[in-house]
């Protein structure tokens, strides 16, 4: 037999990580505890328990052994120490800066961001009394200028949503670790597949586990993967704020990650070309995607990346009507908001993000009339080529 490596590849964590061997059952399929309390043997455990000597369950909102289950494969994938679920995406994040930043502080963040995520930190943080300060991806000069001495953290995701621009993460560490910063990573659109921030110095990572790593459009989860003592302040948090998943989302999740490897390993492939095959149609008049040559931060990802995602995005040389016409006529892809599931999924921002602005404020943020945002699923590649070329000629 083969000497086992130190190291297993992402399938084989995928499936085994976090599961085998566990405590809570020998079942190969981790069962799904539907339980809201957990009982004592009798007062002697109880105190045991509050003293610390004894680890165990005791109520829903603190553990559950299914989502403990999902949370051990998705520390074991990021190469982390711990990692807590979230009833979703937002909820981690709100958790974590709410977790993290003291009352006062200041934060740096990029200026591609989920929009809701900057609408808390405008809408809400603000009566924290929490400054924040923008600045473009992917440039540690800009970063470097920004932080103060006040500065808590540093917020970015990588690749960033929607021009899927790539951070520099050791470089943004080594900056943001001499002012004492932290790095705070929504690392959603790579997944541990493609990128494992931990191990190039960031010293929190984020998920919306709803994405790639549920990987089925089926059920809505968050999560953060670092550190003990971060982690525990975080898992500390969720148990107050109350914003926790349930027994069977995370049963969701567990066999959702089992196929991550494979299936990011399409999602690479066929984003890849496709991206391609758009960059030399003359319908589009630009597409940013990390794995062409054309893209701001090629050199960033081909580096640091071990694949360049499943979101490509293009602009079509059309106007609103024509690129809405171009949508209508795609077969494949479902017009639908999110992505990372096994189905192709295609929006245009401009409506169904930012409709409520005006054409001028829509440009001014980037969203373009003529953008279009492709979560290429895991299809086969010459069947999407074919829809997208049918749809353009259209």
């Amino acid at each position: 037999m083969a000497k086992r490596p130190e190291q297993p590849g992402d399938s084989t964590r995928a499936v085994h990580a976090g599961q085998r061997g566990a405590p809570e059952s020998d079942a190969i399929t981790t069962p799904i505890y539907q339980t809201a309390t957990y009982w004592f043997r009798d007062s002697a455990e109880l105190k045991a328990f509050q003293e610390g000597k004894l680890e165990r369950d005791e109520y829903g909102r603190y553990g559950n052994p299914t989502w403990r289950a999902a949370e051990r494969k998705l520390a074991e994938l990021e190469n982390g120490d711990e990692a807590v679920l979230f009833a979703s995406g937002m909820c981690a994040a709100t958790t974590a800066f709410l977790a993290l930043l003291p009352r006062g502080g200041h934060m740096v963040v990029t200026s591609e961001c989920y929009r809701r995520t900057r609408q808390f930190i405008d809408e809400y943080l603000v009566k924290m009394d929490i400054e924040t300060t923008v600045i473009e991806p992917a440039d540690p000069k800009k970063l470097a200028d920004a932080l103060r001495d006040d500065t808590v953290l540093f917020f970015t995701e990588s690749p960033t949503n929607p021009y899927l621009r790539v951070i520099d993460v050791a470089e943004a560490a080594r900056v943001c670790h001499a002012r004492g910063a932290k790095v705070v990573l929504d690392s959603t659109f790579a997944t541990p597949v493609n990128h494992r921030a931990l191990d190039d110095g960031a010293d929190l990572v984020l998920h919306s586990a709803t994405k790639y790593l549920g990987g089925h459009n089926d059920l809505m989860a968050g999560a953060a993967v670092g550190p003990k003592e971060i982690i525990g302040e975080l898992r500390k948090a969720v148990g107050i704020l109350g914003g926790v998943t349930d027994a069977n989302t995370a049963y969701l999740l567990l066999r959702g990650m089992k196929t991550l490897g494979v299936r990011m390993a399409r999602h690479n492939e066929n984003a890849l070309a496709i991206a391609r095959w758009l960059e030399a149609h003359p319908r589009i008049r630009r597409v940013w995607y990390p794995g062409l040559e054309s893209h701001p931060d090629h050199d960033v990802a081909s580096r640091t990346l071990a694949g360049f995602g499943g979101v490509v995005t293009f602009e079509l040389d059309a106007d609103l009507d024509g690129t809405t016409r171009f949508i209508d006529a795609c077969q494949i892809p479902y017009l639908a908001p999110s992505l990372g599931g096994v189905e192709s999924l295609i929006e245009m921002p401009a409506i169904m993000s930012f409709w409520d602005r005006t054409p001028e404020e829509r440009t001014a943020l980037g969203m373009t009339d003529s953008l279009v945002r492709f979560s290429v699923g895991i299809e086969d590649t010459a069947d999407l080529i074919a829809d997208l070329d049918q749809a353009l000629r259209a």
